[in-house]
């Protein structure tokens, strides 16, 4: 195991905190993040996203000696800094490396020369050497490969997922140079269970990173144009999939909303990238182009079943069950249920939006819209749309919400055909 390494990870979100929570039980590990009040509901054992459990927090930082903290100063002496900030996308779906580039300013004023930089975030290929590395130079006056050295190891974390863990997952790394690659290779394959890979470049994790998502990215886009057609045809999408499901090579994806900060954002650094040297991806740009319809063609479905049953859309009332971008996970980041509302707002109708999962007030905050903290006594209503499926709302009694003809639409295909009306 390597001697004398102390890590800090910039950015103690669903990626950062989880990774220096294990971190901390091998290398002394600082977290640093700009919140401060993230910090310190950390520091009192707390982890609002709960990727990390209150017990987990608490032994690392009572045994482990594991510190949150804004303060600069905290994370002059580390010699192995990570970054774990977010990566997302404009109003335009263009990449916006502004906390990437902000974390490496971070870094330049503190950094010392032999010590090493890993990048997590996703990015496209390019971005480490060509965007951040740059920044870290010019602010610290250090040179790469002569003062200091930079990796790149791609974030693996699937939120919610408690199975799946941290440590489980394999691990991609990679560095700037051949050593500096086996150093940063073995000091993740010190706390990763799962093993690490050492790719060849940073160019190549970063490109191995941003096509995984893709990939899903585009196979899921594929059933959900089935899906398009099949509810056409008026057959279930479902028994279509158990059927071809059947065969031992068939790829087990299901139509649903892509949102998150990873599937349906990384797409767009891979195809600014192609762009860039000169190539239109087609594919990639078709499947985000499906999979981001996918929250106005629901709430269409939704309005047409009204509309056959002899509802009245204008003013009926309907109730969305859940707001997350992805089941049993508080995590709202980018997701596709806010495509629904605002589609249905169109029709001047009244919306109740419930999710024990989601904070009303980041809710709130980044998309304005109200949370109802339950779902409202007596209140029955012209349709349901279970839109995440929870674990508390699989086995949710449903009839009591509804009106006499109220529609049932079942995005995520989780409930019994004689459930609902319909079903992507």
């Amino acid at each position: 195991m390597p001697k004398d390494i102390r890590i800090c990870v910039i950015g103690l979100g669903y990626v950062g905190l989880p990774l220096a929570r294990l971190f901390s039980t091998r290398y002394p590990t600082v977290g640093f993040d700009m919140n401060p009040s993230r910090c310190e509901a950390l520091m009192k054992g707390h982890d609002a996203t709960l990727e990390v459990s209150d017990e987990l927090l608490h032994d690392a930082i009572e045994n482990h000696g594991f510190l949150c903290t804004s303060d600069i100063e905290r994370i002059r002496d580390c010699n192995f800094y990570i970054v774990a900030v977010p990566t997302p996308v404009d109003r335009n779906n263009n990449p916006d490396l502004t906390p990437l580039l902000n974390a490496s300013r971070t870094i330049a004023q503190v950094l010392k020369p032999g010590d090493t930089v890993v990048y997590e975030s996703t990015v496209y290929p390019g971005v480490t050497e060509e965007e951040c590395i740059p920044v870290i130079e010019s602010g610290s006056g250090l040179k790469l490969n002569r003062d200091f050295f930079a990796g790149y190891s791609p974030e693996r974390i699937n939120p919610g997922d408690k199975e799946h863990t941290v440590e489980k997952i394999r691990k991609v790394t990679s560095g700037s140079t051949p050593e500096a690659g086996k150093l940063i290779d073995s000091v993740y394959a010190s706390v990763i269970s799962a093993g690490t890979h050492l790719a060849p470049s940073i160019k190549v994790a970063e490109a191995a990173k941003v096509i995984e998502n893709a990939q899903r990215d585009i196979n899921i886009a594929f059933v959900n144009e089935l899906s398009k057609i099949f509810s056409r045809i008026g057959i279930d999408t479902s028994d279509v999939l158990a059927a071809a499901s059947t065969k031992w090579n068939f790829l087990p994806f299901r139509p649903g909303l892509v949102g998150g900060h990873c599937i349906g954002v990384d797409p767009y650094y891979l195809a600014q990238c192609a762009q860039r040297h000169g190539y239109n991806p087609e594919i990639i740009l078709a499947g985000r182009r499906m999979n981001d319809s996918m929250g106005s063609y629901v709430a269409d479905r939704v309005v047409r079943l009204m509309l056959r049953k002899g509802i009245q859309v204008l003013g009926s009332n309907i109730l969305i069950l859940g707001f997350t971008f992805k089941e049993n996970c508080p995590d709202v980041r980018n997701t596709k249920v806010i495509d629904i509302v605002r589609s249905l707002r169109e029709y001047d109708l009244n919306l109740t939006l419930f999710d024990p999962w989601a904070s009303p007030q980041v809710v709130r905050r980044e998309y304005g819209i109200e949370l109802s903290d339950t779902i409202p006594d007596g209140v029955r209503y012209d349709a349901v749309i279970l839109a995440v499926s929870h674990d508390s709302f699989r086995d949710l009694d449903l009839r009591p919400l509804l009106k006499e003809r109220g529609v049932v639409f079942d995005v995520k295909g989780v409930r019994g055909r004689d459930e609902v009306d319909e079903r992507l």
